[in-house]
This record gives structure tokens, sequence and C-alpha cells, in this order.
């Protein structure tokens, strides 16, 4: 983080190219964190450098209580969010990964029909659970298990109490989890 901060003072002070250095250094990192949010890495790509963009116009007003990349992460799910509510094109998505590793105790490698029949109905029940979980908890639950990104980072990027974090995180996990029971699962998914 003391570097980004140093390259971003180097900005600051007129270093144009400086700025270069952090967008190679997360511009993959960001690409695919958006496309978890809209699923269409084209749009994914032109959406984090919407948001390099924004962030290099702004870049006075980064204060470094955070990271640079919550910032800029944060700068990239607004303009998502922005772009979703802005085209009608529908709420945010995310990726079933988040769910493959609470799911793993399913036999998917199995050569019985009716075993891959109901571990794939399994995983569609608790994947649909995610999808209906309210925006909040599903957008912290994600950032939390699928980012790995601490409590206090989610606390900035979504500009929330860190104990609204941990309750949003908590009702998150016990909803997945009241699925996982409804199936006969014996996993939880917790931290």
């Amino acid at each position: 983080m003391e570097n980004d901060i140093n390259i971003i003072n180097l900005v600051k002070k007129g270093d144009v190219r400086a700025f270069d250095i952090l967008v190679v250094k997360y511009q993959d990192r960001l690409v695919y964190s958006v496309f978890k949010f809209c699923k269409d890495f084209e749009l994914s790509q032109d959406i984090a450098q919407e948001a390099f963009v924004k962030a290099f116009r702004n870049i006075d007003k980064f204060r470094g209580e955070s990271s640079f990349y919550t910032w800029i992460y944060r700068i990239a799910i607004n303009t998502a969010k922005n772009y979703f509510s802005n085209k009608s094109r529908g709420a945010e998505t995310y990726n079933e990964e988040v769910l493959d590793g609470a799911l793993s105790d399913l036999s998917l490698n199995s050569d019985n029909p009716e075993t891959l029949l109901a571990a794939e109905e399994m995983k569609d029940a608790v994947n649909q659970t995610f999808q209906n979980l309210p925006d909040e908890i599903r957008s912290t639950l994600s950032l939390r298990e699928y980012d790995g990104l601490s409590y206090e980072e989610i606390a900035k990027v979504q500009n929330c109490p860190i104990g609204t974090v941990r309750s949003r995180i908590f009702k998150g996990r016990e909803l997945i989890n009241e699925t996982f029971s409804k199936l006969g699962l014996s996993k939880s998914w917790s931290n």
C-alpha cells in the first residue's frame, strides 16, 4: 500500500505516466471483479477502464484511508451499478463460483445420472437462494467470500459501518445454511 501511496503522490504532482503503473497493477483484478457483477467480459473491461479514468480525474480526492484497490473497486462497482440502472438492464447478477466451495461435498464426479441430477438440483437451489438474497446482503457476502475482502475493506467499499457488514454476512450465511439444511447437506457456509 505504501508503494501505491508513493505512486499516487507522483500522479498528484503531475506525473501522468505513474498512473499507468497502477493501471497495470490492478487492471486484470478489477476487470475480473466487475465481471462477477455483469457476466460480460467486454462490458467489464469498459467499466474498469471508465473507473480508472474517473480515478485519474479525481486522484486528488484519494485520501489514503483505504488501499488504492479498495478505492478503485468502489468506483468500478458504482460505475457498474450506474450503468445497469441507466440502461435498465436489470439487477446485478453474480457468478455461481461463490457457491462452489460450499458445495464441494456434492458428488459431481459420479457416474450415476441420478446422483448427478440431484447434485445439480442442489446447486441450482443454493444458487437461487444466493440470487434471491437482498442486494446489500448478496453484494456484501460476495465481496467477502468471493473477493476475499476484509470486513474493514467491505465497510469502506459499501460506505457503511463494520457492524453492518458483519450483520449482512451473518444473515447471508444463515440464509444459505438454511438452504443447505433443507437439502440435507451437512456442510455449512461459514468462515
